[in-house]
């Protein structure tokens, strides 16, 4: 029985998270809904859409509903590692400073990541696996908990744009597509702009219970050893297509099952289910699958081979 009194407060939790930040952005329940999940397993999240569809506005949401810092970068072709992780000042009497650069806040937006050249993308693989950055040959901890949020312009629109390396790509638990709302929303949005940012949402947890809150999922939400072989299933599948050159890391099945694990607490359930996991799949695997170039060319993507997957791997009963 405690342990119910417990999963009902960890999920009364993650409903005041999405109520808050649902008085700053207009629609889009899903993508909000899969947010929070990657801020709660203190995953990292890609976005793709095109400029002004609310993905700054989310990832400044997501900051400011556990009081966390908000760092910013932007992409473009003279961004360097130092711009992004910082550097030391040296004095004249021998002593260095560091000054932290944007990568050392709770939640870091790198917005149009695929502007920046590899050269400046690599200086997120260290922070994102390990929480922490390398300057000069000295270690400095990120605070926690730590998420960086990347915006990503679709190829087809970004003129100069570079592609996201496949070690940063990987290291994202979650991309979502952020479009245009339907009509009806979009006429609220233009109501409420002067009204509506995210000043509008207020914390409703503190940097430490959100920590706490992640490392109380594993004995909240039990993951049954049939429904992690269907996951595994799945990915074995989309890695061995006749299509995909190389495809989902060891990774994407650890993601897909804490995100799996946080879905099925907002439902109220102490397990996962394979509903659960179709789901998210193609959010957490589609963009970790990588094409052979005569696929790619026919148009083929990603989404279509999780989908295949899901529509041809049994389901667990």
């Amino acid at each position: 029985m405690s342990q119910r009194l417990e999963l009902e407060e960890a999920r009364e939790r993650i409903n005041r998270i999405i109520d808050e930040i649902k008085k700053a952005i207009i629609g889009k329940s899903w993508e909000i809904k899969l947010a929070v999940a990657t801020l709660l397993i203190e995953g990292h999240l890609l976005i793709e859409g095109v400029p002004g569809t609310g993905k700054t506005l989310l990832a400044k949401s997501l900051a400011r509903v556990f009081g966390g810092r908000y760092g910013r970068i932007q992409g473009h072709p003279d961004v360097l590692p130092s711009d992004i992780l910082g550097f030391h000042v040296y004095r004249l009497n021998g002593t260095k400073e560091f000054i932290p650069g944007p990568i050392m806040s709770n939640i870091v937006l790198f917005d149009e990541l695929n502007r920046a050249p590899t050269r400046s993308q690599s200086a997120l693989i260290e922070p994102m696996q390990e929480y922490q950055v390398t300057v000069d040959g000295l270690t400095y901890p990120l605070p926690r908990p730590f998420i960086v949020i990347a915006t990503e312009v679709p190829a087809e629109y970004a003129m100069g744009s570079y592609k996201i390396m496949e070690t940063v790509g990987d290291r994202f638990a979650v991309k979502i597509k952020s479009t245009y709302n339907p009509l009806e929303e979009e006429a609220l949005i233009v109501e409420k702009s002067d009204i509506i940012s995210e000043k509008s949402v207020q914390p409703v947890m503190s940097p430490e219970e959100l920590l706490a809150l992640k490392e109380s999922l594993p004995s909240l939400v039990y993951v049954d050893k049939s429904i992690i072989y269907y996951m595994l299933n799945i990915i074995k599948y989309v890695r061995e297509h006749e299509s995909t050159a190389y495809g989902p890391s060891h990774r994407a099945a650890i993601h897909l099952m804490k995100i799996a694990r946080v879905l099925a607490l907002m439902d109220g359930r102490d397990h996962v289910i394979p509903d659960d996991v179709k789901a998210v799949a193609k959010n957490v695997i589609a963009h970790r699958i990588h094409l052979k170039e005569e696929y790619s060319v026919e148009g083929i993507t990603g989404e279509e081979l999780v989908e295949e997957a899901l529509s041809r791997i049994p389901v667990p009963k």
